[in-house]
């Protein structure tokens, strides 16, 4: 990636999207093949033990003593029996069917993803869905200094600015596995897109428009102590610069500072879906002139957010700052909006996006991009102090009435109420990173993946089922598959680190075994392999047939297997720079885990719910630090 960005290109952007592939439907026989697998390690989780357990289900089995297991033999071989009848049966129908959807349609899945994982869900997105990270400024030019806020914001600005244009020029050099192009569709929906609340199912909004296609927003949003202001960054044809934008928010802050704090209308994006979309309708049923503010934040570049708090952050403790960019204040972030680019007192920045237009990736390659331009400029503009006489901010001053202000009071207190309840710990381990297990012939995601399953092993004592992303932008349109990275394989390495009577070079070679089986599952899922989104496909078929939904979907061990989104891990690699992020776990008992790897330090973010006794954030960071040491070691042992 920093080749890409560093080089000029000839390409365009979005030159090859009509010549990708089209998204593949894998086959019926090994979809099911993997997930009964997947299903056969859930049927060796061990609960109830104490100490923690060192053998297998089956060693204690027949040796008769008595475990709980996750699943018993018969529940498994009832699994067993209705995966085979749904192969045979009306599962084949139904793959057939899809097969016809996927004729008509270069990416079968696209619209179906976007429905069910995003706009028909009804939980309040900015806190459930949202993804946040913190900007990397604060390690080199921008540590956390009070003072610095608008000053540091007008230049952390104009570079997004910048980006954007490169975006519109389609300059943005396309990102490519070797000489393959990926696809670049998720990168329209950065700018000028936003999240609108239905009754039923929300729907996006999408302004953006590249040079060659037209007009596009030029304007962005700023909100401040409840209060929203406008200003266009396009001036007689020109970019505004940092000493420009620094003037705009610098009277946006003396303002809001010096007088009263506005409504907050911003709160309502964290509302339930249904709940905002009818304060929605009742704030535009006030007053036609709401409509045309709300369209101003809907169709702006980005919101700008401007916080009062100072939250801590050193290069090895990001705790407190991906807490405060995840769930701060709801009134200065706009929460359907595709980018909020938040500013602290302290002069750190971060971001917190609605994950329904783009994947975390998109992000990242912007906020690195970023983070290179400050770097490289020592954190300072070097350009003209000359500031053009542009027009001031305009406030954007709603209609609102005692509903409307306790719809506010409400979304902010079920808000401020849910926040509370998540744990954050988030830190870098410092030993060693990518060059020490890339020396050591271990792929550093698989080597993260592994420590973190014998973390969760070590803690709860049974296997935790997991979801890893794994990117399809290979195809048309292609965003993301599961990897169930809790194989077989894993289970077996987790078990004998813990029996006391393994070799040391018998768990050796179970680590590596479980390494192989973790990689080919990687390049499985990004070739359009994996099983998990054919299964939703064909469940989603049958719903669309008006047929019942098939057994194989209410089956106990499905959903007990992460089906439906039920992992109790939730993780995906943030990728290889200096950018870090975090959403909260898919379930009340489980954990987001969130990582990016650098040549000498692994960073990890983790989430969980306090309100569940199960479940500690910071003790599971902790026993994956652990785990990182005793592989090594492992790897130390014996020669190879």
């Amino acid at each position: 990636m920093e080749n890409q960005l560093a080089k000029s290109t000839e390409e365009r952007t979005f030159q090859y999207q009509d010549s990708l592939p089209s998204l593949p439907v894998p086959s019926l026989e090994e979809s099911l093949k993997k997930y009964l697998e997947s299903v056969t390690r859930t049927c060796y989780q061990i609960r109830g033990l104490d100490p923690d357990p060192k053998r297998g289900f089956l060693d204690l089995m027949q040796e008769g003593i008595q475990v709980k297991p996750f699943a018993n033999q018969e529940e498994y071989k009832k699994t067993e029996e209705v995966v085979q009848k749904f192969q045979s049966g009306i599962g084949e129908k139904l793959h057939q069917k899809l097969l016809e959807r996927a004729k008509g349609k270069r990416n079968w899945l696209e619209e179906w993803w976007l429905n069910v994982a995003y706009l028909d869900v009804r939980i309040p997105s900015q806190l459930n869905v949202n993804f946040a990270g913190p900007a990397a400024h604060f390690e080199h030019y921008w540590p956390p200094k009070e003072g610095t806020q608008l000053e540091r914001g007008s230049i952390i600005l104009w570079h997004n600015l910048n980006y954007w244009q490169l975006l519109r020029k389609e300059k943005l050099p396309v990102h490519k596995v070797g000489n393959t192009p990926l696809d670049m569709n998720q990168f329209r929906m950065l700018f000028s897109t936003c999240k609108v609340p239905g009754i039923t199912r929300d729907s996006i909004m999408n302004y953006f428009r590249t040079e060659s296609e037209g007009r596009s927003p030029n304007h962005i949003v700023v909100l401040c102590r409840g209060r929203a202001f406008v200003f266009d960054v396009i001036h007689e044809g020109c970019l505004v610069t940092p000493p420009e934008l620094l003037r705009q928010l610098t009277y946006i802050h003396k303002k809001c500072h010096s007088e009263p704090d506005g409504p907050g209308i911003a709160a309502l994006t964290s509302e339930e879906r249904t709940r905002w979309a009818k304060a929605r309708e009742y704030l535009i049923g006030l007053d036609p002139e709401n409509l045309a503010l709300l369209e101003k934040i809907q169709s702006s570049l980005l919101v700008y957010s401007m916080e009062d708090s100072s939250p801590r952050v050193t290069p090895e403790d990001y705790s407190e700052i991906i807490a405060a960019i995840l769930i701060g204040d709801p009134t200065v972030r706009w929460g359907d909006k595709s980018y909020n680019l938040i500013s602290f007192s302290n002069g750190v920045f971060g971001c917190n996006c609605d994950h329904a237009p783009f994947d975390a990736m998109i992000m990242v390659n912007i906020s690195y991009y970023v983070d290179e331009k400050i770097f490289q400029n020592e954190g300072r503009w070097k350009g003209s102090e000359k500031v053009r006489d542009i027009p001031l901010p305009e406030e954007l001053i709603f209609t609102v009435d005692e509903k409307i202000l306790n719809d506010i009071n409400q979304a902010k207190a079920q808000y401020l109420r849910e926040a509370s309840d998540l744990q954050i710990a988030a830190y870098a381990f410092t030993s060693f990173g990518k060059k020490l297990t890339k020396n050591k012939m271990l792929h550093p995601d698989t080597f993260i993946q592994l420590a973190l399953q014998l973390a969760y092993y070590r803690l709860h004592g049974h296997p935790g089922c997991c979801y890893e992303t794994a990117m399809t932008r290979y195809f048309y349109h292609g965003r993301t598959e599961t990897v169930r990275s809790c194989t077989v394989e894993a289970v077996r390495w987790c078990q004998s680190m813990q029996d006391p009577s393994v070799s040391l070079h018998e768990r050796q070679q179970k680590m590596l075994q479980a390494f192989a089986k973790h990689n080919k599952m990687m390049k499985d899922c990004s070739a359009g392999k994996g099983f998990d989104r054919h299964l939703l496909g064909l469940l989603l078929i049958a719903k669309e047939e008006g047929l019942p939904v098939p057994e194989l979907f209410t089956d106990p061990l499905f959903s007990k297997s992460g089906g439906g989104g039920n992992f109790v891990l939730s993780t995906s690699l943030v990728g290889y720079l200096r950018v870090q992020g975090v959403v909260v776990p898919m379930v009340h008992n489980g954990y987001g885990f969130f990582y990016h790897i650098r040549d000498d330090r692994f960073v990890v973010a983790c989430s969980a719910w306090k309100s569940c006794p199960e479940t500690d954030a910071e003790r599971l960071v902790q026993l994956t630090f652990c785990a990182f040491h005793d592989m090594i070691q492992l790897m130390n042992s014996t020669h190879l």
